[in-house]
């Protein structure tokens, strides 16, 4: 078995890349064929675990929407940016201590074996590998280095398509000059150029997309036309900061926005529940009437809780949590509710946390991934109705957090609500924190909290496939992996 490759590239970050890449997973799966996505370098700090160790997760959701297993070949090279000048690096799967360390551009020379060979092996096993580039192929300054744009799509034969965001203007330009830009032989694998997040009459684009046909040779393929709900996170941050909500709104949910969150794409069935308003806080104001508070993951927990304090975000949650206020703290964000960071080793730093739980964060070289099946205990308070529900998600993790020992002799306790270390909640019943990502991902979570579910992926995954197949040029998609 020897699978045909389609690519989608983008003119920007942010272009469409991913989503397109998740619909056309499910695309070429409903058509009961064997599918396998894969993105050979991810720079993002959401992550998903799966077999052999962490992946990104917009390769996650491709994997699922393929109907294939998620595993560590379907993203070799994972970048988590700790600062803006450093990343943990993640191969296959497993932190790297001596490529998270070594200058950016040496690092190609040393992975790039073994993105070719997961990427090989990949083709080997399906009929079809779709394939997500990053960022723009015609990053000149990066294209002698490069490892996930171009010289996969030759490795590969692949059938690229090169995505623009038209909403943000000067989509032709950004399609022209990212074709003009690429030489000879990388121009030829352009099969498709598409338009996404178009607003008005398609008809009013004439005569610009046969212009550009003339000047490059290739067609414009599809207009995709603006579609706020499509049900899939963005993969690289908060590009949509609109707050929307299905039906009249009975409950405000903020999470609080810092530079290095984590795993946010684990809110995204908020979205998408009645009633319930996601807002995207990075100032106080973003807070008030907020009916709970979030502290989601952090891939930098001490610099995160230190701009936290910076923006007078630490006093708008103790403000709302002496009010009695909801707060649930994720990961990092349980982290920051403690009494304090203490980091020996430098791997994240040392901080006074929030007070608002009696516990205390120790960081071990040792990094938790794993997947979790766990029970809550008996809650009290705003998160009564957790109380015996059962949950399942995933831990990634270099803290390790305990009761703090003098508090704890001075009466001050937290309950634990979840076995093994994993969740806390205060004597008042208001503040919560847990280790386990996903919970909003959990059917079983979200009706106890708000009687409701949210569109199962199944569900989002044939809308995408249904999307793409009514906007794409008939027969370009059969084409694309045509012999």
């Amino acid at each position: 078995m020897t699978a045909r490759c389609v690519m989608v590239l983008g003119t920007t970050s942010g272009a469409g890349k991913s989503w397109l890449t998740t619909a056309l997973c499910r695309h070429y799966a409903r058509q009961g064929l064997k599918v396998a996505p894969f993105k050979a370098q991810n720079m993002s700090n959401n992550a998903r675990v799966v077999a052999g160790g962490e992946i990104g997760s917009a390769q996650y959701f491709q994997s699922l929407a393929a109907r294939a297993e998620p595993e560590v070949r379907m993203n070799p090279l994972l970048l988590k940016p700790e600062a803006d000048t450093r990343s943990q690096v993640v191969l296959m799967g497993q932190v790297n201590e001596a490529l998270s360390s070594m200058p950016w551009r040496g690092r190609s020379l040393h992975v790039w074996p073994q993105i070719a060979a997961a990427l090989e092996a990949l083709m080997a096993e399906n009929d079809v590998v779709v394939i997500e580039g990053a960022g723009s192929p015609a990053e000149i300054n990066l294209h002698a280095s490069d490892i996930v744009n171009m010289r996969v799509a030759l490795h590969a034969n692949a059938r690229c398509l090169l995505v623009s965001d038209i909403d943000r203007g000067g989509a032709f330009a950004h399609l022209y000059g990212t074709w003009a830009l690429l030489p000879e032989e990388e121009r030829a694998l352009i099969h498709g150029f598409v338009l996404n997040k178009f607003r008005g009459d398609a008809s009013l684009l004439a005569p610009a997309p046969q212009m550009l046909q003339d000047l490059t040779g290739v067609p414009t393929v599809a207009t995709l036309p603006m579609w706020w709900q499509h049900g899939l996170p963005e993969e690289d941050g908060v590009f949509d900061d609109r707050t929307r909500a299905s039906g009249t709104v009975s409950k405000t949910v903020a999470v609080i926005a810092y530079p290095r969150i984590s795993n946010l794409d684990e809110f995204q069935p908020l979205k998408n529940v009645p009633g319930v308003r996601l807002v995207w806080a990075r100032a106080p104001a973003d807070c008030a009437g907020a009916d709970w508070l979030v502290l989601p993951g952090s891939k930098a927990t001490a610099a995160d809780l230190a701009w936290l304090r910076t923006q007078g975000l630490d006093r708008a949650i103790a403000a709302h949590a002496a009010q009695g206020g909801a707060v649930l703290g994720v990961c990092g964000g349980l982290q920051m509710l403690g009494e304090a960071l203490i980091d020996t080793h430098g791997i994240d730093g040392n901080a006074p946390g929030l007070g608002l739980l009696p516990l205390v964060t120790q960081f071990d070289l040792q990094k938790t991934v794993r997947h979790t099946h766990t029970t809550f205990g008996t809650l009290h308070g705003a998160w009564t109705a957790l109380s015996g529900v059962a949950a399942a998600g995933y831990e990634i993790h270099h803290g390790q957090t305990a009761q703090h020992p003098a508090m704890a002799a001075g009466g001050d306790i937290a309950r634990e609500v979840l076995p093994n270390g994993l969740g806390w909640q205060n004597a008042a019943g208001n503040v919560l924190g847990v280790y386990l990502h996903g919970l909003f991902e959990d059917p079983r979570v979200l009706h106890a909290l708000f009687g409701a579910t949210a569109p199962t992926l199944d569900t989002v995954f044939n809308g995408l496939a249904d999307f793409i197949k009514t906007h794409f040029e008939p027969g370009v998609l059969d084409q694309l992996i045509a012999p």
